[in-house]
């Protein structure tokens, strides 16, 4: 390393613990705009056994546990680079060279796994459902859904998977340590908004490191360094991919997909089915050519926009359509203009015992009336009891008119009238 970045690393050391605590904001804000301290304290990461790299580890924890939001955040942008030596250490099997890494990072999980209140904190993540948008998905992409009775019991509720609590270690051995480094770069992933691109870099790079090892793919990329196989779990291979595919939409197309298909090479000769799902999931979802993007722009992950136009289909089930469906069932011609009067209020069919047929609605055929009552049911209709009724000319719903009338006129009939 350089005089010049001891220098730069040294004055950085100093600056922090002789700065007041009001003025911690302010120093915060100017901390991610010095490129140069931020190479300099990668270089020291990098070196195992830089004089430098304790007093920086610990630098970077105190940043961490001090509540201001920016010096948290900073701390986190070293994460992956941290990991990969700490991994690179253990796989030499030099573990004093790397005890500084490794309180930083056991450090970093301790404080995340509790509240400030110092109770086991419990993440939460809510499955979103297929029949609702999503930032991932399009209902209408996937097709037609078929509005079973399982479908509707289904609708409108959701899943929420739960991790944790987790507990405290106080060193990483074998069993645990990448139940640590998952939940670190866990913890990673969910500030990705807010690292620089130069940390993206750093994850994409160490990803593929990682992956291709002591394998070899790792001649074809001309890593050199360990040559040692580095264990990994399935879980941290796809919090991997997640970082890596939030990379692709922000200026690290290249390297981004480079790391991809190292983890997916990985993932195949492990036969980890969680990343083999992942990695093809991404890579059939991405476009054909490199996403052209600034750096410098706007960070985020190109998804379909809803339309305002509607799309449901004319063939849907809805409850306008039933409604619809059930007036067009219910609905009669209006062939008078006393069905206007009445208010489109169809008047039921009177049948007197022995004189009116069935009737004769839905397709069924009437049946010819006696011929005494046929000829009383003439006779009534040829009185004059309304100018407007003409039997020849007039529908059906005359003559049950015709009929009603006399009926209220008191004229016997016989037999006894059914509603």
């Amino acid at each position: 390393m350089l005089a010049v970045d001891t220098g730069v690393v040294e004055e950085w050391l100093s600056e922090f613990k002789t700065a007041p605590e009001a003025s911690i904001p302010s120093y915060a804000k100017n901390l991610k705009n010095k490129s140069s301290l931020v190479s300099s304290l990668y270089k020291v990461i990098q070196d195992p056994q830089s004089e430098l790299l304790e007093p920086v580890c610990h630098q970077l924890f105190e940043f961490y546990r001090s509540g201001e939001e920016l010096l948290l955040q900073f701390t986190l942008r070293f994460l992956p680079e941290l990991i990969w030596c700490y991994l690179a250490v253990s796989a030499s099997k030099d573990l004093q060279s790397s005890g500084c890494i490794e309180a930083l990072l056991l450090g970093v999980y301790n404080l995340e796994i509790v509240d400030r209140q110092g109770h086991s904190r419990v993440l939460s993540f809510t499955i979103p459902s297929l029949s609702k948008p999503s930032v991932y998905h399009e209902p209408s992409s996937i097709g037609s859904m078929a509005l079973t009775e399982g479908a509707l019991s289904q609708h409108g509720l959701s899943r929420v998977v739960y991790s944790g609590p987790h507990l405290q270690r106080e060193m990483l051995t074998a069993q645990n340590r990448f139940e640590v480094l998952t939940f670190l770069l866990l913890r990673y992933n969910a500030a990705l908004s807010y690292m620089p691109a130069v940390s993206l870099q750093s994850l994409c790079q160490i990803c593929s490191r990682i992956c291709v090892c002591g394998y070899p793919r790792q001649q074809v990329r001309k890593y050199k360094g360990i040559n040692s196989r580095i264990p990994i779990s399935s879980e941290f291979m796809v919090q991997m991919l997640t970082g890596i595919y939030y990379a692709f939409y922000n200026g690290e197309w290249d390297l981004a997909r480079k790391a991809m298909d190292d983890i997916l090479y990985r993932a195949q000769l492990e036969l980890y089915p969680e990343p083999l799902l992942v990695a093809n999931a991404i890579k059939a979802s991405l476009p054909q050519g490199a996403i052209k993007s600034s750096k410098e722009g706007t960070k985020c992950i190109q998804v379909e926009i809803t339309p305002t136009a509607s799309r449901i289909s004319r063939n849907a089930v809805t409850s306008m359509s039933i409604r619809g469906h059930r007036w067009k069932r219910h609905e009669q011609p209006d062939n008078a203009s006393d069905a206007t009067e009445l208010g489109n209020f169809v008047i039921p069919e009177i049948s007197v015992t022995n004189v009116a047929g069935e009737r004769t609605g839905n397709g069924e055929k009437s049946r010819a009336p006696a011929e005494s009552d046929a000829q009383h049911i003439q006779g009534v209709q040829e009185s004059p009891t309304d100018p407007r009724i003409d039997s020849k000319s007039m529908p059906e719903i005359r003559r049950q008119k015709s009929v009603r009338k006399i009926m209220e006129d008191g004229i016997s009939s016989p037999g006894r009238v059914q509603f």
